[in-house]
């Protein structure tokens, strides 16, 4: 989650000095700023041991910890994003070396326009017919927002006409990155978050609008896209949504949050990217496109697939094993068990977003060296969990981000939140 449109809202003289009073903010950044507040408690937090964390897993959620003043300790992760703890499965696992031992190489060093291993193709024919989209493979969610947003920016997915580009406040850093970019084909604002009334306004005073947005955000809550399809439906609105966080939580075969909720085919005024790691247990990105056209544009235009390298053989292998499983009842159980944890934590430690059914929940505390402190006692306890500052939230939001999984037990999830809450109670 990017903050920085809302710091320069809250800061009168660095507004007033780039135009950026009111509702709507320009596409600029202020990256020296942003250090000079966040530096020293980024550096805190790396002398107590809570980010730029080495070790590696063990069974179900426990990681060892392999660096460090923790090296050797066992802890129990609320760090990773792997929703249904598809990453540690075997069938993943194998997916992956089965594709290495197979092609016997591991990486292409060649744009994708040019050659691409078969098998690459065979995960988007796969995922095409799981998603029930024209689905293209990218190495990251970065990759493929990089290569998305400036296409849309041009109009050619639009009827020639450039459109708008209105961004949600809390739009993931992975998408807010590309302002600046996008602001040298076409006019590019910033709304707030889940900004519905300010979206429709933008809509009725604009011939083409294209809104930029996550599905399910990584600091918890989601996008409402009922109403933006009704606001598709009665303006012609393009979406770009982010699902990164909602691919396979949500839809018959983990289609996603998004997804889920369009009826029928994607059509040609939507498009969804999505993370082929997090619920989905692999590695990589994808955007689910509409239409053949749009296909034909990103393969030959999109930056990551004109002039970039395919994801390696070893996370397609990894997303193949996962796509399998994806068609069978394993997912489904495993959804089951993580919404069951959901309601445990909410149970013991009600936070904003309780009784939303998705996965992230974020204890706020306020105070960034009292946010350290707090991740550093739970550390200490075996619970490693995500300590955020500025810039992921805004200034004086610090806090603790938990990211619950189908593979922690009760007893796991049942722990942090006490532990949490007992922290909560001495402040």
């Amino acid at each position: 989650m990017s903050q920085s449109d809302s710091e320069l809202r809250s800061d009168p003289s660095t507004a007033s000095r780039l135009g950026t009073t009111g509702p709507l903010t320009r596409a600029v950044r202020n990256t020296p700023a942003v250090i000079g507040y966040a530096e020293p408690h980024f550096r805190q937090a790396r002398d107590q041991g809570l980010i730029d964390v080495y070790g590696r897993s063990t069974n179900g959620r426990t990681i060892l910890l392999e660096k460090g003043d923790y090296a050797g300790q066992a802890v129990v992760d609320f760090v990773r994003c792997s929703y249904l703890g598809l990453d540690n499965h075997p069938d993943v696992i194998a997916g992956a070396i089965t594709a290495v031992e197979q092609y016997g190489s591991l990486h292409w060093s060649c744009a994708r326009t040019r050659l691409n291993f078969g098998l690459i193709g065979n995960l988007e024919e796969d995922l095409s017919d799981l998603f029930a989209a024209r689905v293209i493979t990218y190495s990251s969610v970065l990759a493929a927002n990089m290569g998305a947003l400036p296409l849309i920016a041009s109009g050619h997915l639009t009827g020639e006409r450039k459109p708008l580009m209105v961004f949600d406040r809390l739009a993931h850093a992975t998408l807010a990155f590309h302002k600046p970019v996008i602001a040298e084909e076409t006019r590019v604002v910033t709304i707030p978050h889940n900004g519905l009334d300010t979206l429709e306004r933008l809509c009725q005073q604009n011939d083409v609008v294209a809104y930029i947005c996550d599905g399910v955000y990584s600091m918890g809550g989601a996008a409402p896209v009922d109403a933006l399809r009704t606001l598709q439906a009665r303006y012609g609105l393009f979406l770009y949504i982010d699902d990164a966080h909602g691919i396979s939580l949500f839809g018959h075969q983990g289609e996603g949050y998004a997804r889920s909720q369009l009826a029928g085919a994607v059509g040609d005024r939507t498009i969804i990217a999505a993370s082929l790691g997090k619920g989905f247990g692999a590695s990589g990105g994808l955007i689910m496109l509409g239409t053949e056209h749009q296909e034909a544009l990103f393969r030959s235009f999109a930056v990551a697939h004109a002039f970039s390298a395919s994801p390696n053989l070893a996370a397609v292998g990894a997303a193949l094993g996962s796509s399998r499983l994806h068609r069978t009842s394993e997912p489904d159980a495993r959804r089951r068990k993580l919404w069951d944890n959901v309601r445990l934590f909410d149970s013991i430690l009600p936070t904003a977003h309780k009784g939303t059914k998705l996965p992230i929940r974020v204890v706020e505390i306020g105070d960034e060296q009292q946010a350290i402190s707090a991740g550093r006692i739970l550390l200490e306890a075996g619970h490693y969990v995500s300590v955020i500052f500025f810039p992921t939230v805004a200034r004086g939001k610090a806090g603790l981000r938990i990211c619950l999984t189908a593979s922690h037990s009760d007893d796991e999830v049942g722990r942090v939140a006490r532990a949490v809450l007992e922290i909560l109670n001495r402040t």
